[in-house]
């Protein structure tokens, strides 16, 4: 299954139903694990009161790096996530090694594929 790709595998990640903080959390450890878009000192913003926020990051799965266990999160986190299959399943493996992983659903289509999960800590 961990064959070696010939190109890059990214995943874009969209983080909703979340406080900001818990958004960092998840970027940051992701951050740590693979390379990203996401810059460290790019920061979670709320920018509005009461409007829900989505937060975007494009992770490159190909290789990874040491992941260090995350903080706690102070509520479950949704993610939604777009890739190539094999990028899907290599993210999946990792967030089942950091979080508590529910399926909420996913779709499948001729080269990518989608993962709607729920992340709570361990």
């Amino acid at each position: 299954m961990d064959r070696v790709r010939p190109h890059e595998e990214p995943v874009s990640l969209e983080i909703s139903g979340c406080s900001k903080e818990d958004a960092r959390i998840v970027f940051d450890t992701l951050c740590a694990c693979f390379e990203s878009d996401r810059s460290p000192e790019e920061v979670p913003q709320q920018l509005h009161e009461t409007r829900p926020m989505v937060w975007l990051g494009t992770f490159e799965v190909t290789d990874a790096h040491e992941c260090p266990p995350p903080a706690r999160l102070s509520s479950s986190v949704e993610a939604d996530a777009q890739g190539g299959y094999w990028a899907i399943e290599r993210l999946r493996s990792t967030l089942d090694s950091l979080f508590s992983v529910r399926d909420l659903s996913s779709a499948s289509g001729d080269q990518e594929r989608e993962l709607h999960v729920r992340l709570e800590t361990r």
